[in-house]
């Protein structure tokens, strides 16, 4: 195969990645009322466009990105999901999830419609105080993700936390 050629594998296509490219490749795919897979906040390095209903975007390792899925079929809603995901280095270890490939450091994991909700209105609230979201700590997205998942509002990422974050990652260089 070469160029952008999609094999078949389990789990459905997936574009292919050039294994000297060290880039986190998600499928997106949109086929309204039925598939919406979107990427929330992310700084993809590279589109490739697989055809009228599929891309995929590429994102650099250590670059962090939120994905959304959202399926349904005759009988209503069967999946809504949203993962925010570090993408890794190579022979960095990760976890898998479907069009995502190789995968990456799953930050949070948040599935059903009420809870998708409360995330995506968290991540406003980032970037109303105006923070990017590519740039909040990932210890605090797996707060988010605890707190949620325990039914409690997860506290929220003002610009203070941020500083202290932005100083320790200098510290930790």
């Amino acid at each position: 195969m070469t160029g952008n050629a999609v094999p078949r594998v389990r789990g459905g296509p997936v574009p292919i990645a050039q294994a000297s490219d060290n880039l986190t490749h998600v499928e997106l795919t949109w086929v309204e009322k039925r598939i919406e897979n979107w990427i929330r906040f992310g700084r993809e390095a590279r589109e490739t466009i697989l055809d009228r209903r599929r891309r995929a975007l590429s994102f650099r390792p250590g670059s962090t990105f939120a994905l959304v899925r959202w399926a349904s079929n005759d009988f209503g809603t069967i999946i809504s999901r949203i993962d925010i995901v570090r993408a890794v280095r190579p022979g960095e270890a990760y976890q898998t999830l479907p069009f995502v490939r190789p995968g990456g450091d799953i930050l949070l994991k948040i599935e059903g419609w009420p809870k998708v909700q409360q995330v995506l209105r968290h991540i406003d609230a980032v970037e109303a105080a105006g923070i990017d979201p590519c740039e909040v700590a990932a210890d605090h997205w797996r707060h988010v993700a605890n707190r949620l998942s325990a039914g409690h509002e997860p506290r929220p990422y003002t610009a203070e936390r941020h500083q202290a974050w932005l100083k320790r990652r200098e510290i930790e260089g």
